[in-house]
């Protein structure tokens, strides 16, 4: 039974891994090229506009999804986050916001593509291990990235959501707002050991991915 479970858990993390990967990666470049577009080249300057996995992994980040990706929950992970200097921009807080809507935007997208190639392949699809492995990589990787698309947003600073909430408040509320930065990996983590942060994506992930599945003609959570 044991040796059962070890095969069941690394073939999950295996099958869940690549698309995590690239969503995760596709995310903080996505940061960087709109940042550098807007006129701050630090991402660039500093390597980040790449899709080599190697200058993005951050060692904590990526424990937390495996660990997650084994307890068969909500997975949760991220990279390093890609530097970004408001001072460049001729309106800081909307550049802030559209660097940030960058990120959730590339994962949608690529939540979208991997929900039609899905869809176009199946009848290709046999029933080897091979097909299987495809299939469900790109299944779990439309809800990985509309799940990561969903928590980025969320108002919870230094979360993409908390830079687009920020461009609509006063700068002085925003300023005090966005001093929550240092603690909002606490209240993440937090969330999620409190089983909170599945109740609070749950609903709204179910919502996007069965209206995805839909318009694909692929089978609904």
């Amino acid at each position: 039974m044991m040796d059962f479970d070890i095969f069941a858990t690394v073939q999950r993390v295996s099958v869940l891994f690549i698309p995590a990967l690239l969503g995760i990666i596709l995310h903080e470049v996505a940061h960087g090229w709109v940042a550098n577009k807007l006129g701050d080249p630090t991402a660039r300057f500093m390597g980040r506009l790449t899709l080599n996995p190697l200058p993005h992994i951050d060692p904590l980040g990526l424990a937390v999804f495996v660990l997650t990706s084994m307890l068969g929950g909500f997975v949760f992970g991220w990279a390093k986050p890609v530097p970004v200097d408001p001072r460049y921009f001729r309106n800081p807080l909307k550049g802030m916001m559209l660097v940030a809507l960058a990120g959730p935007g590339v994962n949608l997208l690529l939540a979208v593509g991997m929900a039609a190639l899905l869809s176009s392949i199946l009848d290709w699809l046999t029933l080897s291990a091979t097909s299987a492995f495809i299939a469900n990589a790109l299944y779990s990787g439309a809800i990985i990235n509309v799940g990561l698309a969903c928590l980025n947003m969320l108002p919870i600073p230094p979360l993409d959501g908390s830079r687009v909430l920020a461009y609509f408040l006063p700068p002085g509320t925003a300023a005090r707002y966005m001093s929550v930065e240092r603690y909002g990996m606490v209240i993440l983590i937090g969330l999620m050991a409190a089983g909170l942060l599945d109740k609070l994506l749950r609903p709204v992930m179910l919502l996007c991915l069965n209206t995805l599945f839909s318009l694909f003609g692929l089978p609904p959570l």
